[in-house]
């Protein structure tokens, strides 16, 4: 499937029916933010005319959290019958339908320069602020033609008005929004004020000025409470929340011929557990407690298989981690060069398999992270009815904690109890089976593409003034 799917035949009105179970339900019953009109059991969302929407962001490839969801959100978009169009410094998405800048992508040299002079001073010179402008100015030139090559009725941008990974393109989006008036649905995943390497900075006048900004004809979208409550108290600016989501309507792929070897291939037997930590190496994602919890089952069939390789945030973590994992003396699998986003080989001609391949394998899912914006891996486990080691991180214990999902929960500590409860779920099916049919149920209810796609029907109508 490619990033956005374009329907052929629009139509001035496009009527979306989906099942009221499944999109008048979420969150209990009835549709509040679309005022549907119902008949026959089926919630009918109107969405207006079709609209040429514009992503932007500095990377729109691979399997990282927003690029995900911004697939996922062209997908929904599409669905509904508007036209999608792509902006990014790093992108895989089809040319006919993209434009692709190197300048914003933030790991562009000119970009991981001024960067580096930004974050951990209190103060910046002169000649960086005229960096900054000239890079902001040039940057600006290329969003004016990606709107007007594609006819952009409404950008979003992803995150990039949130964290200040690229405080250039942050401005330049800003201004163009400012002189423009275009409608704007601002997919905010991560502040600053969430990371420590942002508290310290140069450029606490640009932050307040764009990340993100408090202009006319923005609807802000974020993907927690209290996210929400935190924008709104910092900056007096009123968001809605759009959970990340996955498509429950649709059943998870399970194990076929493509992906039956996927065991051999990473040397590990049918009776060996797959235990799976689908998450880059960062700090943030907590892995030396997966390293705990597989070290403290004192079972050589408990076998760590690590998906993604280092993140942006350097490699001091992953040598932790290794000095970690030879302390412990378990059996761990880097399989990031065999994990892509699509099927094919690698480099030395080997099987490449995607994320979703690994997921059928899995006996447990391990997510033991500090902080998460929201949670894909978790969703994702539910999703294939895998069990999943949670670490009770502040957004997972506020939005989907009281839900009631079932899941083994630790809080910052690999616990007996919770080394107990990974031993019964691994070798009982019985339970792995009922704790399955429950977090579907539950998923599909709360996160399903319905969710969104009544939610995004609703941003839309704002901003123009439609019916939903």
């Amino acid at each position: 499937m490619s990033l956005c799917e374009l329907k052929s035949g629009w139509q001035s009105w496009q009527t979306v029916a989906v099942n009221i179970d499944h999109d008048c339900q979420a969150g209990g019953g009835g549709c509040p933010d679309s005022n549907p009109r119902q008949s026959s059991g089926t919630c009918i969302l109107f969405t207006g005319a079709p609209k040429r929407i514009g992503f932007v962001s500095t990377r729109f490839h691979g399997t990282d959290g927003v690029t995900l969801e911004a697939r996922k959100w062209a997908q929904i978009l599409s669905s509904m019958g508007h036209k999608c169009y792509w902006m990014a410094g790093l992108l895989d998405a089809p040319p006919e339908v993209s434009m692709h800048v190197p300048l914003a992508w933030f790991n562009h040299p000119e970009i991981a320069e001024v960067q580096s002079k930004l974050f951990g001073v209190h103060v910046r010179n002169r000649a960086i602020t005229n960096q900054i402008n000239s890079i902001k100015e040039r940057l600006k030139d290329e969003l004016y033609r990606f709107i007007d090559r594609y006819q952009i009725e409404i950008l979003i941008p992803e995150n990039i008005l949130a964290i200040p990974m690229h405080v250039p393109l942050g401005l330049a989006t800003t201004e163009v929004i400012a002189e423009t008036t275009i409608p704007v649905i601002a997919h905010h995943h991560d502040f600053a004020w969430e990371r420590e390497r942002f508290a310290r900075n140069a450029v606490n006048d640009y932050l307040q000025a764009a990340f993100p900004p408090l202009l006319y004809g923005i609807e802000h979208v974020v993907i927690n409470s209290m996210a929400q409550k935190e924008l709104a108290r910092r900056l007096g600016i009123p968001s809605q929340v759009i959970p990340n989501v996955l498509d429950f309507e649709t059943p998870p792929p399970g194990i076929d011929e493509y992906n039956r070897d996927l065991r051999s291939e990473i040397g590990l037997s049918d009776d060996d557990w797959l235990i799976l930590q689908p998450t880059r190496v960062v700090a943030r994602k907590g892995i030396e407690h997966a390293i705990e919890l597989v070290r403290r089952l004192h079972d050589p069939r408990a076998k760590l298989v690590i998906s993604h390789p280092v993140g942006d945030e350097g490699n001091e973590y992953m040598r932790m981690i290794r000095d970690r994992i030879e302390d412990a003396k378990i059996d761990v699998r880097f399989i990031a060069d065999r994990v892509g986003e699509h099927r094919g080989v690698n480099a030395e001609g080997r099987k490449v398999y995607t994320l979703f391949d690994l997921y059928p394998h899995a006996d447990l899912v391990t997510y033991p992270s500090h902080h998460e914006g929201f949670g894909n891996a978790f969703l994702e486990a539910i999703y294939f009815g895998k069990p999943v080691l949670v670490n009770m991180y502040a957004v997972y214990a506020r939005d989907i904690d009281p839900i009631g999902f079932k899941a083994i929960e630790m809080s910052q500590l690999v616990t007996s109890d919770v080394v107990a409860q990974t031993k019964e779920i691994l070798t009982n099916k019985a339970l792995r089976e009922d704790w399955a049919r429950t977090n579907y149920g539950l998923g599909l209810k709360y996160f399903s593409y319905a969710v969104a796609r009544r939610k995004l029907a609703a941003r839309i109508a704002n901003l123009f003034g439609e019916g939903v």
